[in-house]
């Protein structure tokens, strides 16, 4: 054994404490007062839906500390003062982080997962996007399982049970889940899930991510964070990339490209930005208000990026 996986095994909790979300540390009414839930506070399904929405709503999509040159730790006092004090967002492994620690700390059964993100591309991708299993009080009884997704960008308002079949469509963003078979070989087969998005009024549907049900810990969420934070192929290391869901539109920001997406017919309009704008649209439009430093660090970072697409830099730490 070496001296890391010595430090490692020291570090592991023997009660399974390593294979929980640290909900007892968790400041829940202020993380409660930052999504807006007044709501009722028991595990229930309606709870979970409640919680879900008012999350996706309340805290938006972001990957600016990235673009800044830092580290993003998933520890859950840093996450308690980027995004529930300082009203700040993230990107999935912090969302999922918060999240599964609020929903622990309510009672809930809570597990990781990681899924491979597609969007539509037929690519078999690295699986480092970050969602949750999870169950309610009356899960033992009904038997029903829900997939939380908070993080995605683009997320489900609401919690989709785990069904093959099953569909959500609050304020009118319809998702839909498959169970799928894919053959790894002469008997092999992988048994997966698809989460699908609805795009335009017809019958035409996006795969966004696929998943299995293997159980992921904190610790897996720290090494696809580490890759998807510092990989020069990383699509976060590339551009500032925001988003926020709201009952009838979505707003996104790819790097200088601002795009707001209508619900009721999917229309599009994108403006773009000069990098001195950008602090501005985030936030007015995204709710991120950053300091006068980082605004004009983030401006800067702006006006850098390079034109062929490549990353702009690798964080420190």
């Amino acid at each position: 054994m070496t001296d890391a996986e010595s430090t490692d095994a020291e570090n592991t909790g023997e009660d399974g404490s390593d294979r929980r979300w640290n909900g007892a540390e968790l400041d829940l009414d202020a993380y409660l007062a930052r999504i807006g839930h007044t709501g009722d506070r028991s595990p229930t399904e309606a709870t979970l839906r409640a919680l879900h929405r008012a999350h996706v709503l309340g805290i938006p999509f972001e990957n600016l500390e990235i673009v800044l040159g830092r580290p993003v730790p998933l520890g859950l006092p840093a996450l308690q003062d980027k995004i529930v004090r300082r009203a700040r967002g993230g990107y999935c492994f912090e969302h999922a982080r918060l999240f599964a620690a609020a929903l622990e700390r309510l009672g809930f059964g809570v597990g990781g997962l990681t899924s491979r993100v597609g969007m539509g591309s037929g690519r078999v991708r690295p699986a480092t996007h970050a969602l949750l299993r999870v169950e309610t009080a009356g899960t033992a009884d009904t038997g029903r399982v829900w997939i939380c997704d908070v993080g995605f960008g683009g997320s489900p308002l609401e919690p989709v049970e785990l069904a093959d079949g099953a569909r959500t469509s609050g304020s009118g963003w319809e998702f839909r889940l498959e169970r799928t078979v894919t053959p790894l070989g002469a008997t092999a087969k992988a048994r997966e899930w698809v989460l699908h998005e609805r795009r335009g009024a017809g019958d035409d549907w996006c795969d966004l991510h696929t998943f299995t049900l293997d159980p992921r810990y904190a610790i897996d969420w720290e090494v696809g964070s580490h890759y998807v934070s510092t990989h020069p192929r990383s699509p976060f290391v590339r551009r500032p990339i925001v988003q926020r869901t709201g009952p009838d539109v979505r707003q996104a920001l790819y790097g200088t490209s601002w795009v707001t997406t209508a619900r009721a017919d999917g229309s599009r309009r994108v403006r773009e930005l000069r990098p001195r704008e950008v602090p501005e649209v985030l936030r007015d439009v995204f709710g991120i208000g950053l300091d006068a430093a980082d605004a004009e660090a983030l401006a800067g970072a702006v006006e850098r990026l390079p034109a062929d697409g490549g990353p702009i830099g690798v964080p420190a730490g």
